[in-house]
């Protein structure tokens, strides 16, 4: 079960709802340490000074912002801790929004709210008027001595937080360089088939069938290196992605080869009525 990571409470207007916070993403990474490949002794890694190659103890470094090249403004560490957000045990709501209204690149990341030991109720009422009523909440609260921006939103059962990017971090497309523009024209029937190329394409979304395919070989070839096999590299002979030059031929040939790969699945089996 996962475990609690801070203990407050979720308040708006002069209701205070005591939770937990509970991580909602366990990241499956795979871990690497570095090594000398003739005896496997670990590397360590100093920190050391530019200007003459000596180690620097951490008594003697301190922080500092670079205003021009070479020239910085020495920050000490007690000097930004004077800075740190007042501590508090509070996830204070401040607005409901829309949830549909929020564009999912504000995400970063997701934690679950589980009640406090007599919070059942306000917390479950909380819950099923945001879900009723398709709202999220804007809140802010301090974790680990940073304040975030977080949406508050149902999620199953339970009630989430997500903590969000500021605007400011985000990049406007606007700022983006070679997006077509309305020189680019598209006829109806090149719309038309990538329609029909989507529509063929529809699912229901399953997140259990999509895997890190990528980590579950190399965790395959770690147990088989393991175990004493000899891995043999073989090259990739994976063709580079080019221009699409004739668009109607490739939308033409995927629909055809979406038909063929449909053809071969088995009929889904439909619900008998009681």
């Amino acid at each position: 079960m996962p475990r609690a990571i801070w203990n407050g409470a979720v308040s708006f207007g002069l209701v205070n709802i005591p939770i937990k916070l509970v991580t909602a993403v366990d990241r499956k990474n795979v871990s690497f340490r570095e090594i000398r490949r003739t005896d496997s002794s670990r590397i360590r890694h100093r920190k050391v000074a530019a200007a003459d190659g000596e180690e620097v103890s951490q008594d003697e470094i301190v922080k500092g912002y670079e205003i021009a090249p070479d020239r910085y403004v020495v920050i000490d560490p007690a000097e930004l801790r004077g800075l740190d957000p007042k501590a508090s045990r509070t996830i204070e709501i401040s607005d409901f929004v829309d949830l549909a209204d929020i564009d999912p690149i504000f995400y970063d990341s997701s934690y679950y709210l589980v009640p406090g030991d007599t919070a059942a109720k306000p917390y479950k009422l909380l819950h099923t008027a945001m879900k009723e009523s398709g709202k999220a909440a804007v809140a802010r609260f301090v974790l680990r001595t940073k304040e975030y921006l977080a949406i508050v939103r149902p999620l199953g059962d339970a009630l989430s937080v997500s903590t969000l990017v500021f605007a400011d971090e985000v990049i406007p497309t606007q700022k983006l360089e070679g997006l077509p523009d309305d020189e680019v024209d598209l006829s109806d029937k090149e719309l038309e088939m990538a329609r029909q190329l989507i529509a063929s394409m529809e699912a229901d979304w399953e997140p259990d069938k999509y895997h890190d395919e990528y980590r579950r070989r190399v965790l395959e070839m770690i147990e088989r290196k393991a175990e004493g096999e000899e891995i043999v590299s073989v090259p990739d002979d994976e063709k580079e992605a080019g221009d699409v030059v004739d668009l109607m031929a490739a939308l033409e040939a995927s629909l055809e080869k979406k038909k063929a790969t449909s053809a071969k699945k088995p009929a889904k089996k439909t619900r008998k009525s009681a």
